[in-house]
């Protein structure tokens, strides 16, 4: 608002009292509306702020805001000003308020323009009200949460679905695979009342159940298997990988997951297992091109730390802060490099070295995981054989050997802190010296005085403190949101004021307080989950709710999305029989293109062989440049940077995918021989077999009938063109039965294949 506060001419008398109004709420209706038409010229940013007005802190707004008087305040008589030099905010800022958007500042100010703190930073409500249970549907506190909700929006919740439907829905939930035959059966026929509780306990229990849930942490700590940027080498960082699978298998409490990931290495007594975590802080790109400047991507190394940790742990976009104050929350620039001085002091030179892994590394036995307990010993910095930064980046490694030790890398401390100083522009070479800075937590995080962090192992116990407001907020949003597809806080990379309001605030600090009374108990936590009734909902919908509610924010029905890259993958290996269990690893090189890599590099794709080809789609190598198709054109993060939510789209790639990638042309003619060779003489027979084994039920008559007629006309297409079935069931590396004849192995090939691309498959 330009010029505002010189056109008032007598002091405004700011009331000493917050309003206590109960109509227009702050946080849910004016602070986004300030924030999306006022926050850029009047918001935190000092160096774009005009009028030295501040509309995001309730002392500076006063001046312009008279509590309970319209007309004495000038806010109101700027936004109903028809003056283009005195209107706000100005024409040209594009950004006009409509007439309800007036009136409700309007209302606001009558009622006594009560100022919140915004809802992210408030603590967590520790004793949180459950609602009474008043209704027959709900099955834990989650449910009266939901309930009283829809109750409010005038809805009811959907009919609890089927146990086919939530065998398939819980399986893909918790491990990322389809239910076995054999698992299926059992739960179906098991009619006590926990047969449900039983399942999901099994599932718990299986080592699938860490594979999968390391898959979102690896997206989220932009894990990969090169440096990425124009050279894009191969790292060793899949130990890591190892680490975080054995960390959810084994229900590693959330507080010491977080704990040894950003200081393993100091800790009191650090493991060799604490330090391997640390590889979480050097999951980031590593240039190592000609001509880099070190101390250029040394800077940019630490940066991206800051904000992996601001993102994943805080749930706030700290990297608009890098080069200018945040436009929109309260955090400085001076902020965003105190939290850069926690990570500034690794011994590292910034650049990599000509190959292999950049130093300060470990080396990890070969013996690697199979020596669990050993990894919890206590360890001494001298066996750790850290390399020097400087002389080992600047020599080069050399390659592991067969049979040799791996290196992971790590963090590890300079002995003397380096100087951290703002950043001008947020350019290496750009130091603002009239100040060192020292690591400090952001002045709008400061819950608690008496903590005040030093070191990266003081910032995780700040971090995990029970008073801390984002931590546990931020951790169980995500753990929804990859149940239900949304987080109740929809924007979870972003819990500031430009950020989504949450569906159910009481919900969200619910889930928080008893994740942390749990002992951050993250099996504990999905468990309640998939057991409420919201969970258990059909995911059935009609018109009516479409309109009210196409995203389904408010669960009146259940959850229903498609399935990532990943799983669709690892669905069509275990349907098929191809799929090849076994935990951690280096990473295998399935079927891909094998000149998809020339448009970056000389380097061919060099595919692997035999078992390697039909690991689970975890443990495929991820080049940052050219990630693997099949997972891409499903949203998949790339993993350049910190990802933790990425939208969903429709392509007609995703159905060329899996009507003509290798793999899943090669899985159908798998599942095909099946049928023929189990699944009986008849059509229908070999059709319910190959439909039974993906969808884990029985079609119905209807879809019998289709897919018989669709049979029919495969096998009249292949005996009249003999040769295209032979191209078609030679497909993939594994062997078909030679005694099955071509043509009618082909034609029930298309069949497994159309059955692989119903939208009842390729969702859960």
């Amino acid at each position: 608002m330009r010029g505002l506060l010189a056109w008032v001419g007598i002091p405004v008398i700011v009331a000493l009292h917050h309003s206590t109004a109960s109509g227009v709420d702050f946080n849910k209706e004016i602070r986004p509306l300030l924030s999306n038409h006022c926050f850029e010229c009047h918001g935190p940013d000092n160096a774009t702020r005009q009028a030295d007005l501040r509309l995001d802190i309730r002392p500076s707004a006063m001046t312009v805001i008279t509590p309970g008087k319209t007309k004495r305040s000038e806010l109101i008589h700027r936004i109903h000003s028809n003056d283009p030099d005195r209107i706000m905010p100005p024409p040209d800022a594009q950004k006009s308020l409509t007439n309800p958007q007036k009136q409700l500042l309007v209302r606001w100010i009558k009622e006594g323009a009560d100022f919140q703190q915004h809802w992210a930073f408030e603590p967590v409500q520790q004793e949180i009200s459950k609602p009474h249970r008043s209704d027959n549907w709900s099955r834990n506190p989650i449910d009266h949460y939901i309930y009283n909700r829809l109750r409010s929006e005038g809805l009811r919740p959907a009919a609890p679905a089927d146990k086919a439907t939530l065998l398939r829905r819980i399986s893909f939930d918790l491990t990322g695979l389809p239910p076995t035959l054999e698992d299926a059966k059992r739960f179906l026929a098991d009619e006590s009342q926990d047969a449900i509780e039983k399942y999901i306990d099994q599932l718990l229990l299986s080592s699938a159940y860490g594979e999968h849930m390391a898959l979102y942490w690896l997206e989220a700590s932009r894990y990969a298997d090169t440096d990425g940027y124009q050279n894009d080498r191969t790292r060793h960082h899949h130990v890591w990988r190892d680490w975080v699978i054995m960390a959810f298998n084994e229900n590693m409490p959330y507080d010491q997951f977080i704990t040894d990931q950003l200081a393993g290495d100091q800790k009191p007594n650090a493991t060799l297992k604490s330090q391997i975590a640390t590889a979480f802080c050097r999951n980031h790109r590593i240039n190592s091109e000609d001509g880099s400047i070190p101390a250029e991507w040394h800077v940019e190394n630490v940066a991206d730390r800051v904000d992996t940790f601001g993102t994943v742990f805080l749930g706030l976009t700290v990297s608009c802060s890098r080069c200018h104050d945040h436009k929109f929350d309260p955090i400085s620039q001076k902020d965003y490099y105190e939290l850069f001085a926690y990570f500034n002091n690794n011994a590292e030179w910034g650049v990599g070295p000509n190959n292999g892994n950049s130093p300060p590394f470990i080396e990890i036995p070969p013996a690697w995981p199979n020596i669990s307990k050993d990894l919890d010993k206590p360890v001494r910095p001298e066996p750790l054989r850290l390399s020097n930064a400087r002389q080992e980046a600047g020599n080069g490694l050399k390659r592991p050997q067969p049979g040799s030790a791996t290196t992971l890398m790590v963090m590890h401390d300079l002995e003397t802190p380096r100087e951290t100083y703002l950043l001008n522009r947020g350019q290496y070479n750009l130091l603002d010296k009239s100040q060192q800075l020292y690591p400090t937590v952001p002045s709008a995080l400061d819950f608690n005085s008496t903590l005040q962090p030093k070191t990266r192992y003081e910032l995780a116990q700040w971090l995990i403190h029970p008073k801390h407001p984002l931590t546990a907020r931020v951790a169980v949003n995500r753990y929804w949101q990859q149940i239900f597809g949304l987080g109740i806080v929809e924007s979870s990379e972003n819990f500031g004021v430009q950020g989504s309001l949450p569906s159910h605030p009481e919900l969200l600090d619910y889930l928080a307080t008893t994740f942390i009374q749990s002992g951050w108990d993250t099996k504990a936590l999905l468990k309640q989950i998939l057991l409420s009734a919201t969970y258990q909902q059909s995911s059935d919908v009609n018109q009516d709710l479409i309109q009210r509610d196409p995203n389904n924010r408010l669960l009146a029905r259940g959850p229903r999305n498609r399935l990532s890259g990943f799983a669709l993958r690892d669905q069509a290996l275990v349907a098929s029989g191809l799929y090849v269990q076994g935990i951690g690893g280096p990473s295998v090189r399935p079927y891909m293109p094998p000149r998809i890599w020339r448009s970056i590099s000389n380097n061919s794709y060099k595919q692997d062989v035999g078992s390697k080809l039909y690991r689970r789609s975890l443990y495929t190598y991820w080049r940052r440049t050219i990630p693997p198709p099949t997972m891409m054109n499903f949203n998949a993060a790339g993993r350049e940077v910190c990802i933790v939510r990425t939208e969903p789209t429709n392509t007609p790639l995703q159905a060329l995918t899996l009507l003509n990638n290798k793999i899943f042309v090669e899985s159908a003619r798998n599942l095909a021989q099946q049928a023929l060779q189990q699944g009986g003489e008849s059509n229908t027979k070999q059709i319910e077999y190959i439909f039974q084994t993906i969808l884990t039920r029985l079609p119905t008559q209807q879809e019998i009938q289709i897919l018989t007629e669709s049979l029919v006309l495969f096998q009249q297409r292949y005996a009249e063109h003999p040769e295209e079935a032979s191209a078609l069931v030679s497909v993939g590396e594994s062997i078909t039965n030679e005694r099955i004849n071509e043509q009618k192995l082909a034609a029930l090939t298309m069949i497994a294949s159309t059955i692989f691309n119903l939208d009842e498959a390729i969702t859960k």
